[in-house]
């Protein structure tokens, strides 16, 4: 007797089930890189919008009439470190937290590609009623960039920090009893000011850096040779920019 097309019998029926299962199983498999997937490119997304803002911040730099940063002080410079949008936490017992770029000359003193950093900790000079800063810090030492690259240093304490002169025609001879190794300003309402800081720590961001440059334990040679990386635009719009502002 023969069965009919439609009564296939139980094993047809049980294949059939295994190969759902399987279907199954494959789009819950993508789903779930896919879910893995997404914090990195946020994260790259994140990174990439703090570059950008750093970008402003410098070009604000060389356009704020009367109360400029001085040429020297930027010409002069073997790194400069852009903080945007440096948060004061806390009322009675507070600290500042930050995260930006530190971009480093090479030896033929070109700009480099930006080493993402932390700031935590210390005292800036706030204004009243300012929550928010633009900071931004120029390294005067081969030696004060050698130390924020290799390790965790506190501002004030493991190198001079001074308040930055403003005005394009500043004296270079300012700061002559300090000698600072870095020179800081700072900038809200729009206007930029030279600012104290005293206490804070300065280290790298590894997670920031691995991010933004898609690559896993990426060092910080890497990024200064910038050889083997897939450069984001941004990182070279930042070195361009730096280029235009502050010359060799």
């Amino acid at each position: 007797m023969m069965r009919s097309a439609n009564n296939r019998g139980p094993g047809v029926n049980w294949r059939f089930s295994i190969m759902g299962k399987r279907c199954v199983s494959a789009l819950l498999a993508i789903a779930a890189l896919a879910v893995l997937a997404a914090p990195p490119l946020f994260a790259q997304r994140k990174e990439v919008r703090k570059v950008e803002d750093a970008i402003e911040v410098f070009q604000a730099i060389a356009t704020i009439p009367e109360k400029q940063v001085p040429d020297y002080m930027m010409r002069n410079a073997y790194g400069a470190a852009i903080m945007p949008g440096v948060k004061k936490l806390g009322l009675v017992i507070g600290g500042q937290y930050g995260k930006g770029v530190l971009v480093v000359r090479n030896e033929d003193r070109t700009w480099g590609y930006p080493v993402f950093i932390t700031l935590t900790g210390g005292s800036i000079g706030w204004q009243i009623g300012v929550q928010s800063i633009d900071l931004v810090l120029f390294f005067h030492t081969k030696s004060s960039v050698e130390k924020v690259l290799q390790e965790s240093f506190t501002l004030g304490v493991d190198v001079a920090v001074a308040a930055g002169p403003l005005g394009r025609q500043a004296s270079a001879a300012t700061d002559t009893e300090l000698k600072a190794e870095i020179y800081s300003y700072s900038r809200s309402r729009g206007f930029f000011a030279g600012v104290t800081l005293a206490g804070a720590s300065l280290e790298i961001d590894d997670e920031a850096n691995a991010a933004y440059y898609a690559k896993a334990n990426i060092s910080v040679p890497d990024i200064l040779k910038g050889t083997g990386l897939a450069l984001p635009p941004s990182a070279v719009e930042l070195r361009r920019v730096l280029g235009e502002n502050a010359p060799r």
